[in-house]
């Protein structure tokens, strides 16, 4: 394409040398984006003439010279445009041309270059345009009205209770939207002074639906919330057709919390607006009916009613104390009667229960007597028992002490006949000796007392000193 439009419009590179150092190695320019556009136009003129069907979205018939709108399918889209000239040749009104419907478009791509100041688009330029039907959008839409229909799913939201003067209010709506203006603005119109949870949310694509509903379940499930409102602007039946979902509708059909759906504008039938509590055309009249009471004339009639009150009261009661001021001598001198009968009833009843204090209290003290003695004569009878007890106990004593020494005198007696009879000074009293060393060592072999020579001798009477001979001396 490139080498055509080089050929065709005779571009040259600018700049000699200079521009093609300026250029990409490789590809070829650079050229001027003008003549480029301008190049690309002629060429998509040139592309065959061709007749397309699908359903008209977002058609504009407007007061300018061009009418504009898109051809859909399931597949894809295409933007359309058709001079005023050759689409009022149709025969075709403006309201026979709407969203949704099926029609044929024959005519072949065009592109406007655009300027300095003017962005470039391109388009489908139609040149005839014929009705083929109704557009699938709407057979859906017409479908699945009736099978909500049937499943009775247009009937739950309507039975809910809605309070006039919620506290709590859930949106559902696109972050900063001309909606949530509006919403605020009819609440502050109303002088409502609640809390609004904001849940924001996509109102228009594929990923708007499945937003919305689990938007409005978590309302509907954690943030407590008294009504729900789904809003959005107007649009085409494409803009809106995330507000045609079956899931959402399903969702909200079943949500037990009220939803209040203000989604388009007047003209704007969606199917969320048939499962809602109820439908609203703009944002405003969504803060009308989800704040039924006008709290500013409802805090104006409440003030002027408690005046009323407290003025009626205030008669009531200076009436009502007339009539007692009038009646009030009769109850006084009843009163004075009932007094004195009082005072004398206290009297009596002062006197009775000091007699009756003093008759408990003598009969306490006899009985508090009567144990003492008996508890004291017990306690002497005890006494004396555990007296007699001691002295024979004191008897058993002394015998069990005198038997208990006599054995231990005979025993000690025995031990010490026993021990004199092993004491080795018994045997020294029968003539033996026993030989000791220095050390006082006892000697026990010939040959000790010969290595130690001189040793001692004790007898019964006491030691002598003795000194072993030599066998040699001893001959």
């Amino acid at each position: 394409m490139n080498a055509g439009l080089r050929a065709q419009h005779g571009v040259e590179r600018p700049g000699g040398a200079d521009a093609a150092r300026a250029g990409i190695a490789g590809y070829p320019g650079p050229f001027a984006v003008g003549r480029y556009a301008a190049g690309l136009r002629e060429r998509l003129r040139e592309l065959a003439r061709v007749s397309l069907i699908g359903e008209a979205t977002g058609v504009r018939v407007g007061a300018g010279p061009n009418v504009y709108f898109e051809l859909r399918d399931s597949d894809g889209a295409i933007p359309c445009a058709m001079w005023r000239t050759d689409f009022e040749r149709q025969g075709l009104s403006p309201d026979e041309l709407r969203d949704g419907v099926e029609v044929v478009a024959a005519g072949g791509c065009d592109f406007y270059p655009g300027s300095a100041s003017a962005s470039p688009r391109f388009a489908f330029r139609v040149q005839e345009l014929r009705l083929a039907g109704e557009g699938d959008l709407l057979a859906r839409l017409a479908r699945l009205r009736r099978q909500l229909a049937e499943e009775g799913l247009f009937e739950p939201q309507k039975h809910l209770r809605r309070r006039a003067l919620p506290r709590r209010i859930g949106v559902v709506t696109a972050d900063g939207s001309a909606a949530r203006r509006d919403f605020l603005a009819g609440l502050d119109r109303r002088g409502w002074r609640g809390t609004i949870v904001w849940a924001y949310a996509p109102v228009q694509d594929r990923r708007a639906a499945p937003a919305i509903a689990a938007a409005v379940r978590d309302l509907a499930a954690f943030a407590e919330v008294e009504a729900i409102v789904v809003m959005r602007g107007g649009g085409s039946i494409a803009d809106l057709w995330a507000f045609c979902d079956e899931t959402l509708c399903r969702t909200v059909a079943l949500t037990p919390v009220p939803v209040i759906s203000a989604v388009g504008h007047h003209v704007d039938r969606t199917l969320i607006d048939d499962v809602a509590a109820v439908c609203c055309s703009t944002p405003t009249h969504a803060a009308d009916a989800a704040v039924e009471v006008d709290c500013g004339l409802a805090r104006q009639e409440l003030v002027a009613a408690a005046r009323s009150l407290d003025a009626t009261s205030r008669e009531a009661v200076l009436a009502r104390a007339r009539v007692l001021v009038a009646g009030s001598r009769a109850p006084r001198e009843h009163l004075d009667r009932q007094r004195r009968r009082l005072h004398q009833l206290a009297r009596e009843l002062r006197a009775t229960t000091a007699r009756g204090r003093a008759q408990r209290l003598e009969f306490q003290r006899r009985i508090a007597l009567r144990v003492l003695q008996r508890k004291a004569g017990a306690a002497g009878r005890s006494a004396a028992g555990e007296r007699r007890a001691i002295v024979s106990r004191s008897r058993m004593l002394a015998g069990a002490e005198g038997r208990a020494r006599e054995r231990r005198t005979a025993a000690l007696t025995a031990f010490g006949a026993a021990l004199r009879a092993h004491d080795p000074e018994r045997t020294l009293e029968r003539g033996y000796a026993l030989a000791l060393d220095e050390r006082g060592e006892p000697l026990v072999t010939p040959a000790a007392v010969r290595r130690a020579g001189r040793f001692a001798l004790r007898l019964a009477g006491g030691a002598v000193a003795a000194k072993a001979l030599d066998p040699k001396e001893e001959r």
